[in-house]
């Protein structure tokens, strides 16, 4: 294997095509203002490195990256890539991932809009994302321990597993398909529209006007908090420990929760046949 070590590339395409690589302690920067410094390699190792260039990593297959930090002048970054594992590192710059597939991120750092768009076999464990649009259209992906802060999340995803984070996101889930998510919290407004097979387990749920016009919706041993105008149009299945502020309109199916604070029927495109159940009224 080819070792490149303490070195710095500023020029356009430094590194093209480099193949059976370890990259390590090198800096891509400069005045030069070079990109795509590692563009169509395979099978490298990249290790703490210091990234301050465009569009680094597209169309690469099999890279490694520990422990390297990327600006956010680092922009567009893992393109068409397969086979890519991140660990301990820092990814800015906007678009970080789109059209890649195998892709591994393990405590990774990441403030990046338009992340992870179109990816599919994606995995993330631990580390904190901050991203405006996050996972748009990305399909067969894994989130375990994550911390999420953002915005329009997880839209048009599909095959999506999430356990134990903290999502802070609005318009969460819209149009996702078969999205299941355990033994998290999750805060923002009008989560999981027009979603098919979205499945929340021992989640806390927390905004107003949650899980409105979803198909195949489930919620199992759930809690919600400030969740007014729940569940309109939807076809539901849901447990729910302590209360809702009010329910609307649900299409079908079965709500149960502790108590409920206001139940709004009528004035209603759709025949409402859900049962709705509050063991003590409040």
């Amino acid at each position: 294997m080819k070792i490149i070590r303490d070195k710095r590339f500023g020029e356009e395409r430094a590194l093209y095509m480099t193949k059976n690589a370890l990259i390590e302690n090198c800096r891509f920067e400069g005045e030069e203002d070079g990109e795509s410094f590692l563009k169509e390699s395979g099978n490298i190792t990249v290790r703490d490195c210091f990234m301050d260039l465009r569009y680094p990593f597209w169309h690469c297959r099999g890279l490694l990256m520990s422990g390297c930090e990327m600006t956010e002048r680092c922009r567009a970054a893992l393109w068409y890539d397969s086979g890519v594992k991140i660990e301990n590192s820092i990814l800015n710059g906007v678009k970080a991932l789109r059209e890649c597939k195998k892709i591994e991120l393990l405590n990774v750092t990441a403030n990046s809009t338009e992340f992870g768009w179109r990816c599919r076999d994606f995995k993330i464990k631990g580390g904190s994302l901050v991203s405006e649009y996050a996972f748009s259209g990305s399909s067969d992906i894994e989130i375990e321990d994550l911390v999420f802060t953002g915005k329009y999340s997880f839209q048009y995803t599909k095959n999506l597993k999430i356990t134990g984070s903290k999502l802070k996101t609005k318009d969460a889930f819209w149009h996702s398909r078969n999205a299941v998510v355990r033994d998290s919290v999750i805060e923002g407004e009008y989560l999981g529209w027009y979603s098919d097979g979205l499945t929340l387990i021992n989640c806390h749920i927390k905004g107003t006007q949650p899980l409105c016009y979803c198909k195949n919706l489930r919620l199992i041993n759930c809690t919600t908090e400030d969740c007014d105008l729940s569940f309109e149009y939807s076809d539901v299945e849901a447990t729910i420990k302590g209360g809702i502020v009010s329910v609307k309109n649900p299409r079908s199916g079965r709500i149960e929760a502790d108590s409920i604070g206001e139940v709004i029927l009528g004035h209603s495109k759709y025949p409402l046949k859900a049962e709705i159940v509050a063991k003590n009224r409040a």
